[in-house]
């Protein structure tokens, strides 16, 4: 998949308030407000973005950390890993290599057979059902 590239001016015509401010400002949803945290939908987690395949349902977890988990992404491409030292700790951040939105972050502490905890934005996804 070619990069998308857009300016902010055109990313804010196409995504609502919310979507915006997460996947092209860096911003973070509340924990527990997202509507795929407690979803148990089978299917793919698309970029809400530029709609490239991003994690499979049967990657996602409880990890009870308010925000949708995953212990892997759909393939080790489809993401873009940055350090973040934002908020006084650091963390490293997630974003899609498609158009370079703005996921989440992924931790060191999720299940076998992984270990990691990639903890998404709902807004900057979309489930595909399957």
């Amino acid at each position: 998949m070619d990069k998308s590239e857009k300016s902010l001016d055109e990313w804010r015509d196409e995504l609502d308030e919310a979507q915006f401010q997460v996947c092209r400002l860096g911003a973070t949803e509340r924990p527990f407000s997202g509507r795929y945290t407690n979803c148990k939908t089978e299917g793919v987690y698309h970029c809400a973005c530029c709609g490239q395949a991003l994690f499979a349902s049967q990657a996602k977890f409880d990890s009870g950390c308010g925000w949708p988990s995953y212990f892997q992404p759909v393939d080790e491409h489809a993401l873009v890993r940055k350090d973040d030292f934002s908020h006084g700790m650091f963390r490293i951040e997630v974003k899609c290599s498609g158009c370079d939105a703005h996921l989440g972050h992924v931790f060191p502490d999720g299940p076998e057979p992984t270990g990691l905890r990639y903890c998404i934005n709902s807004v900057a996804l979309e489930l595909k059902a399957s």
